[in-house]
């Protein structure tokens, strides 16, 4: 299975002046856990994934104030669509990172995430569909 099979193609793409509170208020409204940062003027292309945000909120900075670029991920891994699910777990893997940005033609095109993957690899009839998740335990019941 190839990485396409698998990534969002919905991809919340921010600013570097963004606030963290308003990068936090849009991956919440999206439901995802980063949002790629286009900086034509500096950096290129990021990523400022959820555990930026609660990492630099438990340093006692302010979500008000702090802007995205201050917390982006730079030194990107990026996949294409063709990698394999093999290929985008090792990477993942060894970079000890949960996503990835999805470049086609030098732009992004989605993203896929661990759970993307896990999904895919899971059992048709383990699967537990997106949004389902509570602040409980999922039970799943297989028959």
């Amino acid at each position: 299975m190839l990485v396409r099979d698998a990534m969002s193609t919905v991809v919340l793409t921010i600013g570097p002046a963004h606030t963290l509170r308003q990068a936090a208020a849009l991956m919440s409204a999206r439901r995802v856990g980063a949002a790629v940062v286009l900086d034509p003027d500096g950096t290129g292309t990021g990523i400022l994934t959820e555990r930026d945000i609660l990492n630099s909120v438990g340093l006692g900075q302010s979500p008000d104030t702090e802007c995205a670029h201050a917390h982006t991920t730079t030194d990107v891994v990026f996949a294409t669509p063709t990698w394999t699910l093999e290929e985008a777990a090792q990477a993942m893997a060894h970079g000890g990172f949960r996503h990835l940005i999805v470049l086609e033609h030098g732009e992004p095109a989605g993203i896929v995430s661990v759970r993307d993957i896990i999904r895919c690899w899971a059992p048709a009839r383990q699967r537990v569909p997106a949004g389902t998740r509570g602040n409980t335990l999922d039970t799943i019941q297989i028959e």
